[in-house]
């Protein structure tokens, strides 16, 4: 199947987009986020397939798509995802979206017994067509704009099949009397909202090395990760990449030679707030 895809950034787009969700009674959705680099996860793509077209939003150019919660909220309207928790935690919390009449083929295909739950098997499986996804592709930054065609073509793969695989695994769940299980759990997993990220009170009993600490060191570990956890969640960083574990573990044994541990930009950053803390502790 060729990948037909539209980026809608212009009005027109966004009517034909409108025009042919309001003929469809089958939507396939994904999304394309980032939840590596950021604390909060960043919705960076959209991809809605309807017909024989694929339409693919972009939450980052500021445009207007509160008019998909009518299609979400639809009863009449399935909408079908492969395994939804995450796009729809995301487009609830950025959105405000409410969904009804979901297929998840992710949690349907763990119904049915499998074990190999990936898009890939799926499709391959139940549709027989061997899907090529480019791991580079994948993992590149959906965050940066403009996006790539590369990028595009790849976000579009992901809905295409999901119609001819919901057929198949509907009818798969009706030979097996699993539909009023199915429907209970899809019922949940259109339930799911986004919870935002706590800090965990141990965490810092669990970086390594941290046995080999004396008790001042610990007490000073505790706060430096207390402090952490709370600037990267300002800054919306990964904590991995704000200030990773082996440096905190390192400020904490050496409290004298933050230039050790710290480029240059971290400390006219945060150098400051650092020794507040190695001197209150």
């Amino acid at each position: 199947m060729d990948t037909k895809w539209l980026l809608v950034d212009t009005p027109k787009k966004l009517q034909r987009a409108v025009n042919d969700f309001e003929r469809a009674k089958i939507l396939s959705i994904d999304t394309e986020y980032d939840s590596f680099r950021y604390f909060k996860e960043i919705l960076c793509l959209i991809q809605i397939h309807a017909n024989n077209t694929t339409y693919v939003f972009d939450p980052l150019n500021n445009l207007n798509i509160s008019f998909l919660g009518r299609y979400f909220d639809n009863q009449h309207v399935v909408k079908v995802f492969h395994a939804a928790d995450n796009d729809i935690r995301l487009l609830k919390r950025d959105y405000k979206f409410n969904f009804k009449n979901i297929f998840d083929t992710h949690r349907a295909a763990l119904l049915l017994g499998f074990q190999q739950l990936s898009l890939e098997k799926m499709i391959k499986e139940f549709v027989g067509v061997e899907l090529k996804k480019s791991k580079k592709i994948q993992r590149s930054r959906w965050d940066n704009r403009p996006l790539l065609e590369e990028q595009l073509e790849y976000a579009a793969q992901d809905v295409i099949y999901l119609p001819a695989l919901y057929e198949k695994q509907s009818a798969e769940l009706g030979m097996k009397d699993l539909k009023d299980a199915a429907g209970e759990a899809f019922d949940k997993i259109a339930a799911t909202n986004w919870r935002e990220k706590r800090i965990d009170r141990r965490g810092y009993a669990k970086i390594k090395g941290y046995h080999s600490l004396n008790q001042e060191q610990k007490e000073l570990l505790k706060k430096l990760y207390i402090w952490r956890f709370h600037r990267a969640k300002e800054e919306n960083r990964a904590i991995f990449m704000f200030l990773p574990d082996n440096n905190l573990l390192e400020l904490a044994q050496d409290t004298e030679h933050l230039e050790r541990y710290l480029s240059q930009r971290k400390i006219k950053l945060y150098g400051a707030e650092i020794e507040e803390i190695i001197k209150n502790g």
